[in-house]
């Protein structure tokens, strides 16, 4: 019974100061309101949430940081060197098609967050299956070696993490 009504306390309670905070206000209308919406929307929005993802493999989880930290600080550096010494050289930039195994939704919206965090790459469509990636990337000489990059840094040991 209890969970119904409260499905997600952190949320009720961060909406409940972030109305308060942003009206700028404790009169007793303010912090009903408050109180109300935050106690209604997270329990009108329950059915729409995932199940909690159970995490598998906590050191796999601090390998894909230094990963994706290790990927972000180079393609930093790789842009940066390509810009300044390359200025008006063109640059392999194309879509790449990535064919996925990974099906799990919180790990496919891991996928996505480090999809962005990484310089030169853009997440542009799954496939309606999940089945597929679309990415534009931005220096890519080599379509096939990129992919297989992307399988084994990020795909692999999310599949990892989430799925096994």
């Amino acid at each position: 019974m209890m969970k119904r009504l409260f499905p997600a306390p952190l949320l009720s309670a961060a909406l409940i100061v972030a109305w308060l905070v942003l009206n700028a206000s404790l009169a007793a209308g303010d912090v009903l309101l408050a109180v109300g919406l935050g106690l209604a929307v997270p329990a009108l929005l329950a059915p729409l949430r995932t199940a909690r993802p159970r995490i598998r493999h906590p050191l796999t989880v601090l390998r894909l940081i230094a990963v994706v930290g290790r990927d972000v600080l180079w393609s930093n550096a790789l842009v940066l060197r390509t810009l300044v010494t390359r200025p008006g050289r063109p640059m392999h930039k194309r879509f790449v098609r990535i064919p996925l195994e990974l099906r799990d939704p919180s790990a496919l919206a891991a996928l996505a967050v480090i999809t962005t965090v990484v310089p030169g790459t853009v997440w542009c469509e799954l496939a309606r299956d999940s089945s597929a990636l679309l990415l534009h990337v931005w220096d890519a000489p080599d379509e096939v070696a990129f992919i297989a990059h992307y399988k084994r840094s990020y795909e692999q040991p999310l599949r990892e993490i989430f799925e096994s």
